[in-house]
């Protein structure tokens, strides 16, 4: 079928560009119903709650010189036919969430075709820019085409195809195909036949009695790190609330130190590049942060099984990691992260409604808050790594930092990992409320150097200071590290007292196992401090619970620090000295109890 031309009166035309549209028809495939993938689920419901500038995704493929317009359009056509994916909408009632997806057998999708008498000084950003700018606005999950395509031409030759797309039908990955696939497509080639499932008989997998198994198996791994590890890795005074948007400044690694370093250090311990990197960077973000373990979200790691690895679809479910980081030397560490990192990989698929709403109840019995607070997306083993602005392969950097453009992320240190040889290629956002510019750049400089160590010998954990140049953040005056958490007791109070009307409040440490429901105790109990909360309640009605309630429910807005007491103890009037500690521990107590549920 011949694509249909008319003009685009909605685009705006800049001078020396004419804009027009072109309706591309597509026909092929089998018509398809079916449930909605795990990875769907856990994406359409960020669709429908986020920003669509933050939540649709974009990417640039680049058109080679004198490839005909028809022959973009065919491409994409045959694309269209080949993916499912592609061809899927989402029909559901007004208010309520997609449950089902539906594969089209025909339809038409529209192209943009920007003209241009000659592109600007920099055409690979300029088409950048033009990508990026129609992730605005939500895609209509039931009805529209989920790919935003421009063509960018010159005197009618295509030059780039600027692409957003709907990520409840790609990830980043997904992208990566379909660029291989294009310009497979473009060379004349034939591709090759479909190996991993599309979304329809991907979701059949996760439906059957061994992917429920998996999913549980994942939702109670979940839970035992959210019970346990850090509810935030960069607890300090200064540091936002985990989950709040920040704007942060692209920082760019482009370094041949350390992709030599890297592969250094990977021959010297005998385990992968991966590993090793995946090692450097909890370990330098634990010493950072003055923790003994590392929580980090590995986005890219849910596609390391066949069956899903070349997928066109969305598979966007975080693999939580969480590496303890206390061994005496960094060999140790690699060793450990190893078996750490297919733990977590094992445990990436799950019913993310589920997930979610484990989350809120876990982070409420526990009077934290979890934040998705960091985020280490290793892309570079992808068919065609998605570079951005940054497509062009410059690897003749021996180091280099450069700084990019501003985005607004809900996480404070975010790194994508692009290229790992011939130079290490990374791109950091860290949270400007935590890292002033030359903290990110020495963090990033130190990862390298902790790499060049590694490389000729074993780093002692406790020299990483010495070696990196990154220095622990310090933490406020009384600030204790509590339940696996770093707290300040004076947040707590402050917190506490808001929470129930402000009614004198004593957060004091305490020895002793309080918190556990059994009343036992152990080594480990006695050894790691509690918190308990002294309330004067008066003539006020109140319970341990409704404490804990009203606490939990101002934690997520507070500040950093905050976490449940694990015990709360109402006495009638405060003491004399409401200073003392020891002076409300002499009062004479009202109720006590935990709002806390058993620890996993």
């Amino acid at each position: 079928m011949n694509p249909a031309a008319g003009k685009d009166t909605m685009h705006p035309n800049t001078p020396h560009t004419t804009t027009t549209t072109v309706t591309v028809a597509y026909a092929g495939g089998e018509e398809r119903r079916g449930p909605v993938t795990m990875g769907q689920a856990n994406m359409i419901r960020c669709i429908l709650r986020d920003d669509p500038t933050h939540i649709n995704i974009h990417d640039v493929w680049p058109v080679p010189e004198g490839t005909a317009q028809q022959a973009v359009t065919d491409a994409l056509r045959d694309l269209t036919v080949r993916h499912e994916g592609l061809r899927t909408t989402f029909p559901h009632r007004p208010g309520c969430a997609p449950v089902d997806q539906v594969v089209a057998t025909e339809g038409t999708f529209m192209v943009t075709v920007l003209d241009h008498a000659e592109l600007p000084g920099d055409p690979a950003g300029y088409a950048e820019s033009v990508a990026r700018a129609a992730r605005a606005g939500r895609f209509d999950l039931e009805r529209e085409f989920p790919l935003r395509i421009t063509l960018l031409t010159v005197a009618g030759v295509p030059v780039h195809v600027a692409l957003a797309f709907s990520h409840a039908v790609a990830d980043g990955s997904a992208m990566a195909v379909l660029r291989e696939e294009f310009a497979e497509l473009l060379a004349g080639k034939e591709l090759p036949e479909l190996t991993s499932l599309p979304p329809v008989d991907l979701a059949a997998v996760e439906a059957s009695p061994a992917g429920l198994r998996k999913s549980e198996a994942s939702l109670r791994y979940w839970e035992r790190i959210l019970r346990t590890g850090p509810q935030e890795m960069f607890a300090e005074q200064r540091g936002r609330r985990p989950g709040t948007d920040e704007e942060a400044r692209q920082l760019t690694l482009r370094s041949r130190r350390g992709g030599r370093a890297l592969a250094g250090a990977a021959r010297r311990t005998g385990h992968p590049e991966a590993t090793v990197l995946m090692a450097a960077w909890c370990a330098l973000v634990a010493h950072r942060a003055g923790q003994d373990s590392c929580v980090t979200a590995v986005p890219s790691a849910n596609r390391f099984h066949p069956r899903v690895a070349r997928s066109v679809t969305t598979t966007s479910q975080d693999a939580l990691l969480h590496l303890d980081v206390r061994v005496p030397a960094f060999d140790a560490l690699v060793a450990r992260t190893w078996g750490a990192v297919l733990n977590a990989y094992r445990h990436s698929q799950f019913d993310s409604l589920r997930l979610w709403e484990m989350i809120g109840r876990v982070t409420a019995e526990r009077g934290s808050h979890f934040g998705r607070d960091v985020v280490f997306n290793d892309v570079s083993a992808l068919p065609a790594p998605l570079l951005g602005t940054d497509a062009q392969d410059r690897d003749d950097a021996e180091h280099e930092l450069t700084w990019g453009p501003p985005q607004t992320l809900p996480t404070r240190l975010l790194a994508f990992t692009y290229r790992t040889a011939p130079q290490l290629h990374i791109s950091l956002w860290a949270a400007p409320s935590l890292f002033a510019p030359e903290e990110a750049e020495g963090f990033l400089s130190g990862l390298v150097l902790l790499l060049e160590a590694a490389a000729a010998g074993d780093v002692p954990m406790d020299s990483l200071t010495d070696v990196t140049g990154v220095r622990p953040a310090g933490h406020g005056p009384g600030w204790l590290r509590v339940d696996g958490c770093w707290v300040s007791p004076d947040a707590v109070r402050e917190t506490l007292g808001r929470a129930v009307g402000g009614l004198p409040v004593r957060v004091a440490k305490e020895p002793g196992p309080h918190g556990t429901t059994d009343g036992t105790a152990g080594a480990a109990a006695v050894a790691d401090p509690h918190l308990t909360a002294y309330i004067a309640c008066g003539a006020t009605p109140l319970t341990p619970e409704a404490a804990h309630r009203a606490l939990t429910a101002l934690i997520p807005a507070a500040g950093s620090g905050v976490l449940a007491p694990h015990r709360y103890v109402l006495v009638r009037n405060p003491p004399g000295e409401p200073d003392r500690s020891d002076a409300w521990r002499r009062l004479e107590i009202i109720e006590e109890g935990t709002g806390r549920s058993r620890q996993v």
